[in-house]
């Protein structure tokens, strides 16, 4: 089989929506080729990463590749992609140069091109997110290892928006808790979560490749049994009362269900937003105080956002 791979060279803003583009028609083997990893490779305050090649990176913006079976249908693909990611100007996302070439590759070179560029990094105190095929040994005793299989088009759980709320997590949770994660993706934050010392988690989200993304690599972590799956559209007909919501995803889906988050938040529980770029901060702080929330620590990474809230009246 032959596969293209399409090439995409944005803003660091679109990358999570075009990502998600990418995922839903049907892209396989995600790469982000951003040059803050260059820096990040070499000035890692958990170390250094892994070695990378700055001729593939961009001067500016970054680049977002996927790989798409060639077939009848390849042409009418691509279109479907460009409109869509057109259309994310109407949600006031930056789409920089908004440029996209398409080259050949043959299934060999398809199948592992992507993988060079997923190492183990460590990206907290405690975690080290390591890719399934690769081979990795502690360096400490309290040390908690994530194997993860990016699969489609989830990642390796290192961009800056997981590592801010794997922090916020490894900060907040306590033994016992109960948790929510809305947008589970591959469900690296559910099992964050769960080795973190959370009873029980509940992932969300609203495509079933993901769902199944989550089920298959929390049997990976041999969590299959702390955390449960499901399809649904954010909290909709959720009923549960969590101690910490943790909710990866864009500033303007958050803004949607805060109220929703309230009302299945324990008293004393944390919400932990992140996906939030620097521009739609204050858009997601207000609603979140307007809903009575308390912000409690405001944490950047490059252009990211995380915002901590607590229900406390």
């Amino acid at each position: 089989m032959k596969w293209s791979e399409v090439c995409i060279h944005t803003t660091n803003e679109a990358i999570e929506p075009i990502s998600n583009i990418l995922h839903e028609t049907g892209a396989s083997g995600l790469v982000i080729e951003d040059p803050m990893d260059l820096a990040k490779a070499h000035a890692s305050p958990f170390g250094e990463i892994y070695e990378l090649d700055a001729s593939e990176y961009p001067e500016e913006g970054v680049y977002i590749k996927a790989y798409l079976p060639v077939n009848s249908f390849f042409g009418e693909t691509i279109e479907e992609i460009k409109q869509a990611i057109n259309e994310l100007l109407l949600y006031d996302i930056d789409l920089g140069r908004n440029e996209i070439s398409l080259s050949e590759v043959n299934e060999e070179e398809w199948a592992t091109a992507w993988k060079k560029y997923y190492k183990p990094v460590k990206i907290s105190k405690k975690i080290t997110i390591t890719p399934t095929w690769e081979e990795y040994e502690p360096v400490s005793s309290d040390e908690i290892i994530i194997e993860l299989d990016p699969g489609m088009a989830f990642g390796t759980g290192t961009h800056p928006t997981t590592v801010l709320s794997i922090q916020a997590l490894e900060q907040f949770l306590q033994d016992g808790d109960k948790v929510i994660d809305v947008g589970s993706g591959s469900g690296v934050l559910s099992i964050a979560a769960a080795l973190l010392g959370a009873d029980k988690v509940d992932a969300f989200d609203l495509d079933d490749v993901a769902v199944t993304s989550t089920r298959v690599n929390a049997k990976l972590n041999k969590l299959g049994e702390k955390i449960q799956a499901k399809q649904n559209n954010l909290l909709d007909h959720v009923n549960d009362q969590a101690d910490v919501i943790v909710s990866n995803i864009l500033a303007e889906i958050i803004v949607r269900f805060v109220e929703e988050a309230w009302t299945n938040l324990k008293q004393g529980g944390y919400f932990i937003t992140s996906g939030i770029i620097q521009n739609k901060k204050q858009l997601v702080r207000s609603k979140l105080e307007e809903q009575g929330f308390t912000i409690i620590q405001v944490n950047e990474l490059e252009d990211w956002v995380s915002i901590v809230a607590k229900k406390e009246s």
